[in-house]
C-alpha cells in the first residue's frame, strides 16, 4: 500500500510537468506567444521556488491566520512595490535590474531550452530544491557570459555576507530568546512581524522581477503591466491558499522558525542584506543563497550557543544539504545556459 501511495505520488508531481512540456514544444517557435508562456511559467515558479526566502517565515508564523488575509497584504506591497518601477523606471519593472550588458535587450527568438527553463525550475521546486532562479532564469537568456559571472561573484558575496551576519546576530541574541522561549510573545510582536515581512517581501522583488521580466519587453505598455500584475497577484493567492506548497518544508525544519520572534528577526536581517546588495549596483543576485547563507549561519550560531542543548553537527548537516541543493540548481542553470547560448559556449570555452 505504501508502495503505491508513493507512486500515485510521484505521478502527480510530474503530470503538470509532461503537460508543459509539450506546451512549450508547440509554442516555442511563435516568438508572441511563447514571450508570454515564459513570462507565466517564470512568474510562478520563481514566486513558488522563492517563497521559502521572503513569505515563507511569513506563512509559517501566521498558520492561525485565513490565508486571504496574508494574501491582500504581500499581493498590495507587490503591486505598489512594482509600480513604482513602472512609474520611475520608463515601463521597466525590474528596478533597472535588466540594464547591464548581455541582459538589456529582449529576446526576439527562443529555443525550446528556453521556454522549457521555467519548467525544470517548476520540477526542482517539487522536490524542494531552493533553487537560485536568477541564475536558472536569466542564464537562459543571457548574451554575454561576463553578465553570469558577475551575478555568480555578487552571489557568493552575498552568500558569505549573510552567513557571518547571521553568526554574529544570532550569537549576541540567541540566549535572549532561549531566555524568553516559552513566554507568550508581547502583542508588540506581531505588528513588528508584519512590517519586516513587508519591508523584506518588497526588497526581494526589487532584485528578483528581473527574473520573471527577462523576456519581456524592456518599457511594458499600460495594457502589458495590467496584464502581468495582474497575473503575479492572483498567482500569490493560489500560493497562500497552499500555505507555500511543499518547499515550505525548508522553514519549518529551522529551529523555532515559527516563532513570531524569531521569524521577525530572521525577516529584518534578510530585508536590510537585500537592501544593502541592491544598493551596490545594479547587477542582479541570486537571492536563494544569501538566503541560505543566512539561515545556515544562524542555525550554526544557535546550536554553538546553546553547548549542552545544541547539535552543531546537525546544523552542519542542515547546512550542506541546503548548499547542496542550491548548489544543484546551479549546476542545471550553467548547463541550460550553455546548451542554449552558443555566444555563451564561444566567450567561455575561449
Amino acid at each position: 500500500m505504501f508502495y503505491f501511495s508513493k507512486m500515485n505520488l510521484f505521478r502527480s508531481d510530474f503530470i503538470i510537468p509532461s503537460i508543459l512540456t509539450v506546451i512549450c514544444l508547440i509554442v516555442y517557435p511563435y516568438p508572441e506567444v511563447a514571450m508570454w508562456v515564459v513570462f507565466f511559467l517564470a512568474a510562478y515558479s520563481a514566486i513558488a521556488n522563492d517563497s521559502i526566502q521572503t513569505i515563507g517565515t511569513f506563512i509559517a508564523s501566521n498558520s492561525d491566520k485565513k490565508w486571504y488575509y496574508l494574501w491582500i497584504y504581500m499581493g498590495g506591497i507587490f503591486v505598489i512595490t512594482v509600480s513604482y518601477s513602472w512609474f520611475n523606471y520608463g515601463g521597466d519593472i525590474s528596478y533597472g535590474r535588466l540594464a547591464s550588458k548581455g541582459l538589456n535587450e529582449a529576446p526576439e527568438t527562443f529555443k525550446f531550452l528556453q521556454v522549457f527553463s521555467p519548467v525544470v525550475l517548476l520540477i526542482l521546486t517539487r522536490f524542494r530544491m531552493p533553487v537560485s532562479t536568477s541564475i536558472l532564469l536569466l542564464s537562459a537568456f543571457a548574451t554575454q557570459a561576463s553578465s553570469i559571472t558577475s551575478i555568480l561573484q555578487k552571489s557568493f558575496f552575498g552568500y558569505f555576507i549573510a552567513f557571518f551576519v547571521a553568526i554574529i546576530v544570532w550569537t549576541l541574541t540567541t540566549e535572549l530568546f532561549e531566555k524568553h522561549k516559552n513566554s507568550k510573545p508581547s502583542k508588540l510582536w506581531l505588528p513588528l512581524q508584519w512590517v519586516s515581512s513587508g519591508a523584506l517581501w518588497s526588497t526581494w522583488i526589487m532584485q528578483d522581477m528581473a527574473n520573471v521580466a527577462v523576456v519581456l519587453p524592456r518599457s511594458l505598455s499600460t495594457d502589458q503591466f495590467i496584464v502581468v500584475v495582474s497575473f503575479i497577484f492572483f498567482g500569490l493567492g493560489l500560493l497562500f491558499y497552499l500555505r507555500g506548497d511543499k518547499i515550505q518544508q525548508i522553514v519549518l525544519e529551522k529551529s523555532d522558525i515559527i516563532d513570531v520572534r524569531a521569524a521577525t528577526v530572521v525577516d529584518f536581517i534578510y530585508a536590510c542584506l537585500l537592501y544593502y546588495l541592491k544598493a551596490i549596483s545594479t547587477i542582479p543576485i541570486s537571492t536563494t543563497w544569501v538566503f541560505i547563507g543566512l539561515l545556515g549561519g544562524r542555525e550554526l550560531a544557535i546550536n554553538l550557543k546553546l553547548k549542552s542543548n545544541g547539535d552543531y553537527k546537525k546544523a552542519l548537516k542542515m547546512l550542506g544539504k541546503d548548499a547542496f541543493y542550491a548548489g544543484i540548481g546551479l549546476i542545471v542553470s550553467l548547463i541550460l545556459a550553455l546548451s542554449i547560448n552558443e555566444n555563451m559556449r564561444n566567450q567561455l570555452f575561449n
